[in-house]
């Protein structure tokens, strides 16, 4: 059979849950291939999120390192959380920023999107980059404990070629930071 299927989309015949957390929720779906076959597609559901590029003045970023259970390991990652039911993407990623940080901005400006592990996941995060920026108290739930960290961005990105940032969001927002610090991005 030839693998030169013009309309390579699969259809959903029934799909179930298989998990539902207070977090994340877990789909197993029967679809229909672009050959006519049935296949099985497991997935995560999840809320969306943000992640915040956030500027001081002197062009340092404000990131954060955080315990991440499931990889046993302190991570170097940008600001970020999950969006609540019926919240903005805006809405979040300020809250996101003060809480985590303590930092507010006066200038926000949505950069794009990005699908986090679209083999297993439905993930949508929300890249936003922040500028003027407001030292105050940070606001952490109470099971969160993460520190703050300044950086300039030359020590971001040897970090991301290091290996000492392995976060895939923070590895894609250098991406956008290198960019715009560089002047060849716009936002």
């Amino acid at each position: 059979m030839s693998r030169d299927v013009t309309d390579i989309t699969e259809t959903t015949l029934q799909s179930e849950s298989v998990y539902e957390g207070s977090f994340l929720k877990v789909r197993r779906d029967t679809v229909r291939l672009p050959n006519g076959r049935e296949g099985i597609r497991e997935y995560v559901r999840h809320p969306g999120a943000v992640v915040v590029i956030a500027f001081l003045d002197d062009e340092r970023v404000v990131m954060i390192r955080q315990y991440r259970y499931p990889v046993q390991r302190l991570i170097v990652e940008f600001p970020a959380g999950k969006l609540d039911a019926g919240e903005s993407p805006l809405v979040c990623a300020q809250r996101e920023l003060l809480e985590e940080t303590g930092y507010s901005a006066h200038d926000w400006v949505q950069a794009g999107q990005m699908h986090l592990a679209v083999g297993y996941s439905d993930e949508v995060l929300h890249i936003f980059v922040a500028r003027g920026l407001t030292a105050g108290a940070r606001q952490l739930d109470e099971d969160e404990f993460l520190h703050v960290d300044v950086m300039r961005v030359d020590e971001i990105l040897e970090g991301c070629r290091s290996g000492a940032i392995t976060d895939a969001k923070s590895l894609s927002c250098a991406l956008w930071l290198q960019n715009i610090h560089e002047g060849r991005w716009q936002v």
